[in-house]
């Protein structure tokens, strides 16, 4: 019986491969992302009018105006300075959270786990209407606080950047639990577990072993919060009210509320141009301290 030989199948090469598979997520990401930036920085170098709102042109006026003028400098600073606030707050908090949801072996981590989760079941304008519910001055919080003979008059809660701070936390803490407990899983016990043997204790282990070891994530949860931080919102509208700005709600308001186009969209390259250098920044200080 003659041997039928099967001819080798004709395949691509690995490169090629590659390209086919990244191509489609390639093309989204620059028609649904970086074509609106380029547009959005066209627009930026616009001039505004009334008449006719906006005015084609080749100018920096915009940015010029932003950082000469002390009002937008300060909602700026205060922007950063609040995301910076939350995002340590959150990283504080979420390790010990994290941590434990880690190492726990009991048959309710599932259910662990969907507690952590549960809250992002809810937008961020729900969430911040109960916090308004719980700092008003009728709220839960200072009725509690008068009943009980502490204050006597309400105390100014809402409104305020503590509001804001508590608000902003409350939504991003989640993200930075789920990113750390994923890397804290990857570290094996044995390795704390030789630290402990050669007589480190708990906070040795911890600064000297599981800290380094859960660095990736921890920049990684640091970056996803303070980038969140940098953009909200619905937080800042609901619970900062009108004289508590920051610059998402400053560039909405450009936008929606003034028509002014042109300055909008260089309000919105000053934010994200400030997120990514600090961003970046950030990560690269950690990584060189952590890589000696």
């Amino acid at each position: 019986m003659a041997a039928v030989v099967a001819s080798p199948a004709r395949t691509l090469a690995p490169g090629w491969t590659a390209a086919a598979m990244v191509a489609p997520a390639s093309i989204v990401v620059t028609i649904g992302i970086v074509v609106p930036i380029l547009i959005l920085f066209r627009y930026s170098l616009n001039q505004y009018t009334p008449a006719k709102m906006m005015v084609d042109a080749v100018t920096i006026e915009n940015y010029a105006k932003f950082f000469t003028d002390p009002f937008y400098v300060a909602i700026l600073l205060r922007t950063i300075r609040v995301a910076a606030l939350c995002t340590a707050i959150c990283v504080v908090l979420a390790f010990p959270m994290a941590y434990c949801l880690a190492r726990t072996r009991s048959r309710f981590k599932n259910l662990l786990l969907m507690v952590v989760i549960l809250p992002l079941f809810v937008g961020n304008a729900v969430r911040a209407a109960g916090w308004m519910v719980l700092f008003g001055n009728r709220g839960f919080v200072n009725t509690l606080l008068m009943e009980s003979g502490i204050t006597r008059e309400p105390l100014q809660i809402m409104y305020t950047e503590l509001a804001v701070v508590i608000g902003i936390i409350a939504v991003n803490l989640p993200f930075v639990v789920l990113t750390l407990q994923a890397v804290l899983e990857g570290i094996d016990r044995a390795i704390e577990e030789a630290a402990q043997g050669l007589g480190a204790g708990p906070w040795r282990t911890f600064g000297h072993v599981i800290l380094p070891l859960a660095m990736p994530g921890v920049v990684a949860g640091t970056i996803l919060s303070f980038i969140l931080a940098m953009n909200a919102y619905a937080t800042p509208v609901l619970l900062g009210g009108p004289t508590f700005q920051m610059m998402g709600p400053t560039v909405y308001n450009q936008f929606a509320g003034l028509s002014n186009w042109p300055f909008g969209a260089a309000l919105s390259f000053v934010l994200m141009t400030a997120t990514l250098l600090l961003t970046v920044t950030s990560n690269w200080v950690a990584h060189r301290r952590y890589r000696r």
